[in-house]
């Protein structure tokens, strides 16, 4: 039994972490942190877990949390997170972060789009990303991995294996994602509130978005092919979901699609939470799972990859319970399938 701690858990992906987590038979949940509720049952914030969970909201105090868990999931917010991870690993606790401190592979790279100074420049290029189909073997082996964005993840698990085996060009990749509300997080933000954004669409962060650079640092590093990518998301009004409409050239104008999904489902044949289908996916089909489902069709000498997951599980909590699964040594599926 692996007594586990979350720090920062009041939003929306520490709920879906935390139901995943009640029904795994080797994880007992021991500490849950909030700035701003302390001494709350955790019911009071997440209605959902009255009489599942009987724990408190309690201050981070390093020496209080590290005496009670041996794992931790760290939902901070971006610099704050790496803070609270550099004091967990120095007694030797595992953690997953679920913020973008440990993702990328430079400390420039990372400043240049948080526009912050990090507080851990030693770690760079020294965490695995928590994206077990490509970085598993990473993953078991170490103290803390870094868990992927939830657009990144959509984009480049439709898009590595086609660059690395040749058949899409590495340059002119364009990343068209639509994302449901809850992507935006709990906290209260005009854009987002329900008269604004109900039966409306609208592209955001367009050309500056923070996981542009995530995707293309990743296939990077995980097919060893620098690529050109251009990522712009928009904002659909429903609960949760992502969808991919991603535009590549093929390398070959006569390539038939059929090679291309053949390579997919050869590469992701040992993968169990990607789906390649010969249908297109939607995000309904992947509601609430830790499924990504992906296919391809073939126009005009391009690509069109779409890929589907629910932002709050495989594009989130659920991934962080897959890695925790593999730094534990048990069966990547538990609790998950």
């Amino acid at each position: 039994m692996v007594n586990v701690g979350i720090i920062g858990a009041t939003g929306y992906t520490a709920l879906e972490l935390i139901k995943l987590l009640l029904r795994h038979p080797n994880a007992k949940i021991n500490c849950v942190t909030s700035r701003e509720n302390i001494g709350q049952p955790i019911s009071k914030v997440h209605p959902q877990l009255r009489d599942r969970l009987k724990i408190d909201f309690e201050e981070f105090k390093i020496a209080v949390v590290a005496d009670k868990i041996d794992f931790a999931f760290c939902c901070l917010p971006h610099a704050a997170s790496a803070e609270s991870v550099m004091h967990l690993r120095k007694h030797g606790i595992k953690v997953v972060d679920f913020s973008a401190d440990y993702r990328l592979s430079s400390k420039a790279l990372y400043e240049q789009w948080y526009n912050v100074v990090h507080p851990d420049p030693e770690s760079f290029g020294k965490v695995p990303y928590g994206l077990p189909e490509f970085f598993k073997n990473e993953i078991i082996e170490a103290d803390l991995v870094a868990n992927p964005g939830c657009f990144p993840t959509s984009a480049i698990l439709g898009i590595a294996p086609l660059v690395d085996e040749g058949l899409i060009e590495p340059t002119g990749i364009i990343v068209d994602s639509k994302t449901g509300v809850s992507g935006a997080g709990r906290k209260a933000k005009l854009p987002f509130h329900f008269p604004e954004c109900n039966e409306s669409t609208f592209a955001y962060n367009v050309g500056c978005h923070r996981h542009q650079p995530e995707i293309s640092d990743i296939v990077a590093r995980s097919v060893g092919q620098v690529i050109d990518c251009l990522f712009t998301p928009h904002l659909i009004p429903m609960d949760r979901g992502i969808l991919s409409t991603i535009y590549a050239n093929l390398a070959d104008k006569d390539l038939d699609e059929s090679v291309l999904i053949e390579c997919l489902k050869s590469r992701y044949a040992d993968s169990p939470f990607v789906r390649i289908t010969n249908d297109l996916p939607s995000t309904k089909d992947v509601s609430g799972t830790n499924f990504c489902d992906i296919t391809v069709r073939v126009n005009h000498g391009r690509a069109i990859i779409v890929s589907c997951l629910d932002n709050l599980i495989k594009g989130a909590s659920g991934a962080a319970v897959q890695n925790f699964n593999l730094m534990n040594k048990f069966d990547e599926t538990l609790a998950l399938i």
